[in-house]
C-alpha cells in the first residue's frame, strides 16, 4: 500500500514513514550538561558535608567547617581560552568557619580552592586551548547481587555486597551446605561468625532468624554452617572475623570489635552509596532509610542476604544477571569529577589536621590551615590524564555529538580489554531503547564502548531509562471522570447483583460514570488506547510490563486496529492480545543511536555493515561544497543544531548587520544581539570550521531560525557527503576488490575537496650561551627563501608555502670551536655574521604545502603560561586544500567502503539513456555477500528525487 508523503515543518523534507514520532528528540547533549550542573548544585555540597567539620587529631581544640561555596565568573571567555592556549576555568571560593573549642572564638574567612574547568554550552571543556570531552562510564552498580556456581549438577548460591566505598563481602555455599563469607577478598569465615559480630550472638537467635527459609528436606544450611563455626558467642564472632582480616595479629575482643565497627559502621570507611542502599533495599526487600546513617552496613542487610542465599539454594532459583542494565549504571562527568575531587579533599583534610596541631593558636586562621594544592592537583590530573577525559573527536559535527553521547565500560574502577569476556560485550535484551545495539567500535573495544540510544536518558541514580507512551486500559475510582468519551471494554461491566452498569463496546457518557460511582465499581475497563502521556522506564520497571513497538497499527484516535500484536513480555518477544499491552514505544528509531538513525533503510542492512556505516559517518571529512542528502531520515537537522555546528536565532528579531565574522540581530525589545561566526578555525582533527551566514540585512527572524551554516552542514542540515550518480558495474577491472572508479568531473568540480589546517610551533629559549633570537638574518640562506619573512623572521599571513620553506627564522648562539679552512674562508668573506650562531629556524616539513592563515605569538608579558626557559612561542597555521585522489577511502552510509583506484575522464564513464555520465562506479559483487540492500533502496529513491 502506497503511503502519502507528508511535508516536514522544519524543512522541505518529504516523509514516507508511518507512523510519525510521538515525541521530539530530546536535547542530545543533556547527558553532559545536566551531570555537570548536578555537580555544582549537589555533588560539591555532598563532598563538603562529607569532610566537614574537620577536627584536630584530639578532637578537643579546633573545628573547621566548610559552609557555602561559589564560582567566580571565568577570567577569560571560550574564544580567548582557545586562541591563547589556556584553560576555560573559574575560581572556586568556599566560606570557611574556624571554631576554637577552648575559647569559643569563631573566625570566618573566604578561602580560594583553586581554578575549576567550566563546561561550555556545547558540553565540552577547554583545557590548554584544546577541547576535551569527559566520556561517561558504565559500571556495575553497588548493592547486593546473588551468584551461582555449578557443582556436582547442583547450583551452589553465593552473594556479593558491593559498597561504593569500603570492604566487599562475598558469600559462598560449599558442597556440604555450609555458608562462608570473605571480607575484602581475605580468607573465608563461617557466615554465622559474621552474624554474631553483628549482634546475633547465640545459636538460638541465628536459627530463629533463618528457620522459615531453611526448608530444604535434604539438608539444613543453618545447621551445616553452625557445625563449621568455631565461635559460639558475639565476642568469639568478633575474634574469628578479626583473625581472617588481620592474620598473625593478636585477636582480643576489644581490638576485634573496634576494627569491625570502624570497617562497617563508620561512614568515612564504609558507604553503600545512595544507589547501593536503593539497590540493596530493592533486592533484599528492606526499607532502611537512604540517609548517611542508613548507608552503612546493617545487621538486617546480612540476615536478608543469608536468607536469600538459603532460599535460592533450597529452590534452585536463578542467579542475578550482572549484565542486566538494572544492575549496571552510568557515572557521568559530574560524578567522575566528584570522585576525583573527593581524593583531593581527603588529602587536604589531613594537611588541615596536621597544621591544627603544629601551628600557633593565636595566629591560626582558616586560610593558613587550608592548602588548596591537593584539590587543584587532583582536578588537573583528572582532566589531563584520565582515561575518560578525551581529546574531542572533531572531524565533523556528527563525530563531535557522538563523542559526547559515548560511554565506556573501561577506565578507573571499570573493566580492562584483556579481562572483559563475551558476556559483558554482548547485546543484552535490556539494551532496547537504552544503548544502541549497533554503534560500537570494531577493534578490541567492541562492546566495551557504546552510545546512548536516541531517546534514552540517565536518571538521578545513574540508571538508563527509555520513554514509552502509556496505553489506557482502565480508570480507577479516583479518575472515573476521565473515562468520558472512551469506548468501553469488549464485555459488559456489572455491579455485585449482576446488573449491567456499562454495556460492552459503547462510548462512555457522564451517565455511565455516575452509575459506576453509585454501583461502587472499583474500576472502569475501556478498550485499549494509546495516549500521548510519556513515561520513562528503567530496565527493571520495563520487565514488569508488556510493551509493543511504535509500528503496531493504531487508528487516528489511538485504538489498536489488530486483535493481536508483537509485544515484549518480561523482555522476551511474543505475540499477545492488544488488550494486555501497557506501553508503546515512542518512535521506531528509539532502539538505535543518533548516528545509526541517520542511515536510511537501516532495517534492510546486515547489522555488521550497519555498524561499519555508523562508524564511517563519523570519519567523514567536511567538504568545501556541503550537500545535504537527498535521501535522509529526518534527523539531519537535529544533529546539526545539537552539535552547535550551525547558528540559530535565540530570539525573534530583524537582521541589521551581516559580514564574514558577525551577524547582528535587533530583537523585539530593542536590544541588539551579536552572533559571532567561526572563520577557518582549526578543529582538533585539523579539519577546517567555517561558518557562512545565510541571512541578509532586513530579514525577519523567528526563534530557532537558521542564521549561519557551519562545516559539513547545508540549509541547517548535516551534510557529510555528496549526492552522486552511482552505477553498479565493472569497468576494465577497475572495481576489483571494492575499488571505486570516480569521474574526472567529481575531482574538477571540487565535490570532495576539503580544507585542512596544520599548526607548526617553535619555542624561543634562553640558552647557556645567551638567548635565541627571531630574525630574518639567517646564516647561509638566500634572499629567495626570506622574501615572505618580516623583520622578526615570522612569515606573513597569506604567503604560499611549500616543503622546506622557512616559517619562522631563528638563530641560536653556539660556542667557539676550532675552525676548518672552509669556515675561516667564510669568516674572511662575510665577517662576523656566520661566526657564533647556528640556524635553528622552523622549516615546513616534507610533503606539506598550503597558505599561511594565522600567526600567534605567545609571551609572558601578555600573560601566557610558558614552560621554564622559554622566552617566546610562535605558532603558525597553514591551510591546505586537498582534492580527492587515487588511494583515498570513500564510503556510503550502509558500510559499503572502498578505495579510489582510478580517476576516469567524463567521456569514458558509462552514461544513462539520456547521455548523463555516471559519477561513481561500484562493484556489484559488493552487495550480495554483504547483505546491505539498503543502499539499493536509497539509490532508487535518490534517482526518483
Amino acid at each position: 500500500m502506497a503511503t502519502t508523503p507528508t511535508r516536514s515543518q522544519l524543512s522541505d523534507r518529504v516523509f514516507f514513514s508511518e507512523p510519525r514520532d510521538a515525541m521530539e528528540l530530546p536535547d542530545l547533549v543533556r547527558v553532559q550538561l545536566e551531570s555537570y550542573e548536578w555537580f555544582f548544585e549537589q555533588g560539591l555540597k555532598e563532598l563538603m558535608e562529607e569532610i566537614s567539620p574537620i577536627e584536630d587529631w584530639t578532637g578537643k581544640s579546633y573545628e573547621l567547617t566548610l559552609d557555602t561555596y561559589e564560582l567566580d565568573p571565568p577570567k577569560v571567555d571560550e574564544v580567548m581560552a582557545r586562541s591563547r592556549n589556556s584553560t576555560f576555568e573559574a575560581a572556586l571560593r568556599v566560606k570557611v568557619r574556624l571554631t576554637n573549642k577552648i575559647t569559643g572564638e569563631i573566625k570566618e574567612q573566604e578561602v580560594y580552592l583553586g581554578e575549576f574547568p567550566v563546561m561550555t554550552d556545547r558540553g565540552t571543556f577547554i583545557i590548554n586551548g584544546v577541547e576535551r570531552v569527559v566520556v561517561s562510564q558504565l559500571i556495575r552498580s553497588p548493592g547486593a547481587f546473588f551468584v551461582a556456581e555449578l557443582s556436582k549438577g547442583k547450583k551452589n548460591f553465593g552473594a556479593k555486597i558491593i559498597p561504593n566505598r569500603g570492604a566487599w563481602l562475598e558469600f559462598e555455599t560449599d558442597n556440604s551446605g555450609a555458608i562462608f563469607v570473605k571480607v575484602d577478598r581475605k580468607r573465608k569465615v563461617a557466615a554465622t561468625s559474621l552474624l554474631r559480630a553483628f549482634g546475633y550472638g547465640s545459636n538460638q537467635q541465628i536459627i530463629e532468624a533463618l528457620k522459615d527459609v531453611d526448608t530444604d528436606p535434604s539438608r539444613s544450611y543453618v545447621e551445616a554452617t553452625l557445625a563449621k563455626d568455631v565461635a559460639d558467642s558475639e565476642e568469639e564472632g568478633f575474634k574469628e572475623v578479626y583473625k581472617r582480616i588481620r592474620p598473625g595479629d593478636l585477636a582480643t575482643a576489644d581490638n576485634a570489635k573496634s576494627l569491625i565497627e570502624s570497617m562497617f559502621y563508620n561512614f568515612d570507611r564504609y558507604d553503600l552509596g545512595r544507589v547501593g542502599r536503593f539497590k540493596a533495599n530493592q533486592r533484599l526487600g528492606l526499607n532502611i532509610p537512604n540517609t548517611k546513617e542508613g548507608r552503612v552496613l546493617h545487621p538486617e542487610d546480612l540476615i536478608a542476604t543469608i536468607r536469600e542465599i538459603i532460599r535460592l539454594n533450597a529452590t534452585q532459583g536463578e542467579p542475578d544477571d550482572i549484565d542486566h542494565l538494572g544492575n549496571r549504571r552510568v557515572r557521568s562527568v559530574g560524578e567522575l569529577i566528584q570522585n576525583k575531587m573527593r581524593v583531593g579533599l581527603m588529602r587536604m583534610e589531613r594537611i588541615v589536621k596536621d597544621r591544627m596541631s603544629t601551628m600557633d593558636m593565636h595566629t591560626l586562621t582558616p586560610s593558613a590551615l587550608i592548602n588548596a594544592r591537593p584539590v587543584i592537583a587532583s582536578i588537573r590530573e583528572f582532566f589531563m590524564s584520565s582515561q575518560l577525559s578525551q581529546f574531542m573527536d572533531q572531524t565533523n559535527p556528527l563525530s563531535e555529538l557522538a563523542h559526547k553521547r559515548r560511554f565506556s565500560a573501561m577506565g578507573p574502577g571499570g573493566l580492562s580489554r584483556e579481562r572483559a569476556g563475551f558476556d559483558v560485550r554482548d547485546v543484552h535484551r535490556t539494551h532496547y531503547g537504552r544503548i544502541c545495539p549497533i554503534a560500537t567500535p570494531e577493534g578490541p573495544n567492541i562492546g566495551l564502548v557504546g552510545h546512548l540510544a536516541s531517546f534514552s536518558r540517565i536518571n538521578d541514580l545513574g540508571f538508563i531509562e527509555t520513554p514509552y507512551r502509556k496505553v489506557i486500559r482502565e480508570f480507577l475510582s479516583a479518575e472515573f471522570d476521565k473515562a468520558v468519551g472512551e469506548i468501553s471494554y469488549k464485555s459488559d461491566q456489572s455491579d455485585e447483583k449482576g446488573k449491567i452498569v456499562i454495556p460492552a463496546e459503547t462510548e462512555i457518557t457522564k451517565a455511565h460514570v455516575e452509575a459506576a460511582k453509585k454501583a461502587g465499581l472499583d474500576r472502569i475497563r475501556v478498550r485499549s488506547r494509546v495516549s500521548d502521556d510519556v513515561v520513562y522506564l528503567d530496565a527493571f520497571a520495563e520487565e514488569l510490563s508488556v510493551t509493543t513497538p511504535a509500528t503496531t497499527p493504531t487508528d487516528e484516535k489511538g485504538y489498536f486496529t489488530e486483535k493481536r500484536a508483537e509485544c515484549r513480555i518480561h523482555g522476551e518477544p511474543q505475540i499477545a492480545a492488544t488488550g494486555e499491552i501497557e506501553y508503546m514505544d515512542v518512535s521506531p528509531r528509539q532502539v538505535v543511536s543518533i548516528t545509526t538513525s541517520l542511515i536510511p533503510f537501516l532495517e534492510h542492512d546486515d547489522a555488521n555493515r550497519a555498524l561499519m556505516g555508523t562508524n564511517m559517518q563519523r570519519q567523514a571529512v567536511p567538504c568545501i561544497r556541503p550537500d545535504s542528502p537527498m535521501v535522509g531520515t529526518g534527523v539531519e537537522g537535529r544533529v546539526a543544531r545539537d552539535s552547535f555546528a550551525v547558528i540559530v536565532a535565540e530570539k525573534p528579531g530583524t537582521v541589521t548587520k551581516v559580514n564574514g565574522g558577525e551577524v547582528v540581530v535587533k530583537e523585539k525589545g530593542g536590544e541588539e544581539r551579536s552572533y559571532f561566526l567561526k572563520t577557518f578555525e582549526r578543529s582538533n582533527t585539523s579539519t577546517s570550521i567555517n561558518q557562512i551566514p545565510v541571512v541578509d540585512v532586513g530579514d525577519e527572524l523567528k526563534e530557532g531560525q537558521l542564521i549561519a551554516d557551519g562545516a559539513a552542514t547545508q540549509g541547517g542540515e548535516l551534510a557529510i557527503g555528496q549526492n552522486m550518480l552511482v552505477a553498479f558495474l565493472s569497468l576494465d577491472g577497475g572495481t576489483f576488490e571494492d575499488s571505486i572508479l570516480i569521474s574526472d568531473r567529481v575531482v574538477q568540480g571540487d565535490y570532495y575537496t576539503s580544507v585542512h589546517i596544520e599548526e607548526f610551533t617553535i619555542d624561543v629559549r634562553d640558552t647557556k650561551l645567551g638567548p635565541e633570537v627571531l630574525t630574518r638574518d639567517i646564516p647561509n640562506v638566500g634572499e629567495e627563501k626570506l622574501k615572505d619573512l618580516d623583520e622578526e623572521g615570522i612569515i606573513r599571513i597569506g604567503a604560499e608555502v611549500g616543503s622546506g620553506d622557512i616559517l619562522v627564522g631563528k638563530i641560536t648562539p653556539k660556542g667557539e670551536t676550532e675552525l676548518t679552512a672552509e669556515e675561516r674562508l667564510l669568516r674572511a668573506i662575510f665577517g662576523e655574521k656566520a661566526k657564533d650562531v647556528k640556524d635553528s629556524s622552523l622549516y615546513l616539513r616534507h610533503g606539506e604545502h598550503g597558505k599561511v592563515v594565522d600567526v600567534k605569538i605567545f609571551t609572558r608579558e601578555q600573560g601566557d603560561k610558558l614552560s621554564m626557559g622559554v622566552i617566546k612561542t610562535v605558532q603558525i597555521s597553514v591551510a591546505q586544500m586537498r582534492k580527492i585522489q587515487v588511494g583515498d577511502k570513500m564510503a556510503g552510509r550502509h558500510g559499503n567502503k572502498g578505495v579510489v583506484s582510478r580517476v576516469v575522464s567524463v567521456e569514458d564513464m558509462p552514461h544513462l539513456e539520456d547521455g548523463t555520465p555516471v559519477d561513481i562506479l561500484l562493484n556489484p559483487l559488493g552487495i550480495a555477500s554483504r547483505m546491505n540492500i539498503g543502499q539499493i533502496l536509497e539509490i532508487h529513491l535518490g534517482l526518483a528525487a
